[in-house]
């Protein structure tokens, strides 16, 4: 599989496309006005506990206060003795652990979502090339997508042979040390030190709230979590980005330093592969299929649902191999979707019906298998009679749509609005409704143009009738700013 990452960077955003095989499959978005928070730590205030949710709201410095439930709080040994079984899985109760007021050093694992503030944890994290390191941990674990039992082993002995006797903390060995050498796990490790040593310090002459330790910009985080040796190429189109990328890579991943490339060209970078149009086609609710079918992806606060129809598909043999087929397809392509447009939480699928057993095996089959490829944890449930999939993909950011759309200020995020003539009957009914509460001499209808040229036009005869009945002249005008649902009735 080849795989290339193209990074488009500008004063206003980072932008970057993950393409394998000439395809689009994952965008990465980030504007310096809105930066993501997710890995920064934060000097917080405790502002509000809450025993009956098992959590409390922390002051980091945001708009929005931040949520930390108890099972994110480190327990000190002290508190064991206080942990009771009817505590949720035996954490001790969230007013034995933080007080309001209090300072406590937070790191956000979850951005704002929505209306919803971060998420925090006290269990600090710092990532580097190949470990994490965790300050207030003695473990020293190993990713599980590392599978050689003595490979595991071996990078442990690195590990342990590199820590210093007193040192203290404990590092998760990521998937990017399977056959590394031990100079670089050290080189990680004297790194990881001195970024910890900064935050230490940060923590003494700070005030709270206020931010003691930001992550690396986007740019830097792709060459860190996801440039391997198995990208061929990394395309940057800015000189000063790609000077910075290619030091970042001979100091920490030295063996990929020879795949960024700086980009000059006149042609956007974007365009090279298609991928401005991707981002587009990725923000319609409709995805088509190159058999005649097509996906419909909607979107809600709760759930996203994906519905699968067969279009103009209609097949050469029976309808079950159509429908069989048109599923398949499917199935590739939601994995696709979801990767690109970044959806998390639930996700429904309602595949089409099919009678045969089999038939739905190998298409849920197909949809594990092209979710294994997915850098995000996916969980798929069996498929029900009703050939309805429940997927659930952690979310940990906003998707593309959210990011770079905003609710229809015509609908109100509805994606309807009222039909003129709906307008209509609704304007008759106000003029009704004022005429019997006050008394005027004459009645204006300020509305959009269609809205208008409906009731000059095919309800010009309902206007009369209720001119006649009121026994009042009704004026209409034209407001060109109005939508097709606004209006207003003017006593005059």
């Amino acid at each position: 599989m080849s795989e290339e990452i193209l990074i488009n960077v500008t004063p206003q955003e980072t932008r970057v496309a993950v393409v394998e095989n000439g395809v689009l499959q994952e965008v990465y978005i980030e504007r310096s006005r809105n930066r993501g928070i997710v890995g920064n730590i934060y000097k917080g205030k405790v502002v509000r506990v809450l025993p009956g949710m098992q959590a409390a709201f922390v002051d980091i410095g945001l708009e929005r206060t931040a949520f930390l439930h108890a099972s994110d709080v480190i327990r000190l040994p002290a508190m064991e003795t206080h942990a009771t079984a009817n505590n949720n899985g035996g954490w001790p109760a969230i007013a034995e652990l933080l007080s309001e007021g209090q300072d406590i050093l937070v790191q956000v694992v979850k951005d704002p979502l929505g209306s919803k503030g971060a998420r925090l944890t006290t269990h600090m994290t710092i990532p580097a090339r190949n470990l994490v390191y965790l300050p207030y941990s003695k473990h020293i674990g190993v990713s599980q997508k590392i599978e050689d039992d003595q490979e595991r082993e071996h990078l442990r002995e690195i590990v342990r042979a590199a820590m210093e006797q007193d040192e203290a903390g404990g590092y998760i060995i990521r998937t990017a040390a399977e056959s590394v050498t031990e100079q670089e796990i050290q080189s990680d490790i004297r790194f990881l030190r001195k970024t910890w040593g900064k935050i230490q310090a940060a923590i003494a002459n700070n005030p709270a709230p206020s931010l003691i330790h930001e992550d690396l910009p986007l740019a830097m985080r792709i060459m860190r979590d996801l440039v391997t040796e198995a990208v061929e190429k990394v395309r940057i189109d800015s000189r000063e980005a790609c000077q910075k990328a290619q030091s970042f890579a001979e100091e920490l991943i030295p063996e990929v330093a020879g795949a960024i490339d700086y980009y000059p060209g006149e042609r956007p970078i974007f365009d090279l592969y298609s991928v401005e149009d991707e981002i587009q086609r990725a923000l319609e609710r409709r995805v088509p299929l190159k058999s005649g079918g097509d996906l419909v992806i909607d979107q809600t606060e709760a759930m996203t649902t994906v519905d699968v129809n067969t279009g103009g598909f209609v097949g050469r043999r029976n309808l079950e191999e159509t429908l069989f087929k048109t599923n398949l397809e499917a199935a590739q392509a939601i994995a696709r979707q979801l990767r690109l447009r970044d959806i998390g939480g639930i996700i429904i699928i309602d595949f089409i019906d099919m009678e045969d057993a089999e038939h739905r095996r190998q298409v849920l089959r197909a949809l594990e298998k092209t979710l294994e490829r997915d850098r995000v944890k996916c969980y798929v449930t069996e498929m029900s009679p009703l050939g309805l999939v429940e997927v659930t993909r952690k979310r940990t950011r906003e998707s593309l749509e959210r990011l770079l759309c905003e609710p229809c200020p015509a609908c109100d995020g509805k994606g309807l609005i009222k039909t003129a003539q709906t307008v209509c009957y609704e304007v008759f009914r106000e003029i009704l409704r004022e005429a019997r509460q006050f008394e005027a001499k004459e009645y204006l209808v300020v509305a959009s143009q269609t809205v208008i040229d409906l009731l000059l036009d095919e309800e010009a005869a309902s206007l009369v009738k209720l001119q006649e009945f009121i026994g009042k002249p009704i004026h209409l005008q034209v407001e060109a700013l109005y939508q097709q649902e606004q209006y207003d009735v003017v006593l005059m």
